[in-house]
């Protein structure tokens, strides 16, 4: 229209855009959906705890027609649909002793750590340790730990090692779970969790933690889960067998305290 000095009836036909959409400015989201987010504002200052469908129910019982597409666009646009923060309570846990003792299999320790294969994708590792001898059990890396697959890999070290008397572990989610708690229960192994935010009531594996960081996730740039397991497992025969440890007199950890446990099976394979 302004360079070639055309009508806008021949302008919007060459256009192929209506006259009327020419002239009718279209009006935006917001305030086209104003009164929707008016009653969904309402709805919200009286019960912030509710969810869409629980809103939209209520708004359809006080009278209003907009159907639920209409509603959750409104929804959308508050941004209620992101995930609420809500603090999670962890229970108190009475300090237990952090003591050494005389034989294997009393009381085994243990944590997970986070690290990043060389591409950025996130892993996680899950430590156990025998706080006897503070020899390595084993270390199971992936890029994620249920309490599902920690019990599978607690289940293949029993199987290896024997049984614990207790695990001395913290409050994570996975091994507070309800499924991590009554296997525990079933097989009569106690769960002696540290307080929150004392890390130091865990030290032999907080100690181990610092080693295996050192030494093997801040030494490599890893490429798979694959890769990291399978250095990590060189890593723990040299750990047990070969490396000196100062709190046992530089001896390794089977030197002196070895394991005669003989298990049922001769091979010991991570849970997949």
């Amino acid at each position: 229209m302004q360079e070639h000095g055309l009508s806008i009836q021949r302008s919007c036909r060459l256009a192929g855009l209506s006259r009327t959409a020419f002239y009718r400015v279209p009006r935006s989201a917001a305030e086209r959906d104003a009164s929707v987010i008016a009653a969904l504002n309402r709805q919200v200052e009286k019960r912030p705890a509710w969810g869409f469908w629980k809103c939209y129910d209520r708004m359809r019982i006080e009278g209003y027609l907009w159907n639920h597409k209409r509603v959750h666009r409104g929804y959308c646009a508050m941004r209620l649909n992101l995930p609420r923060r809500t603090k999670r309570r962890v229970p108190t846990r009475d300090p237990l002793p952090l003591e050494v003792p005389s034989t294997l299999n009393q009381v085994w320790s243990l944590d997970f750590m986070h690290d990043a294969l060389y591409d950025g994708r996130a892993f996680r590792t899950f430590n156990v340790i025998d706080d006897g001898n503070r020899e390595a059990l084993g270390i199971d890396a992936s890029t994620s730990i249920s309490s599902a697959r920690a019990i599978r890999f607690m289940d293949q070290l029993i199987e290896a090692h024997g049984k614990p008397a207790a695990l001395r572990l913290d409050n994570g989610s996975e091994l507070t779970s309800h499924a991590f708690v009554e296997w525990a229960r079933e097989r009569s192994i106690e769960l002696r969790f540290i307080e929150p935010g004392k890390p130091n009531q865990n030290a032999f594996i907080e100690r181990f933690n610092k080693t295996y960081r050192t030494e093997v996730l801040n030494a490599y740039l890893f490429a798979s889960i694959s890769e990291v397991q399978q250095i990590t497992d060189d890593w723990l025969v040299e750990y047990n067998e070969q490396r000196p440890h100062d709190s046992l007199g530089r001896v390794p950890p089977l030197t002196y305290l070895p394991m005669d446990f003989t298990p049922a099976q001769s091979s010991f394979e991570l849970c997949p």
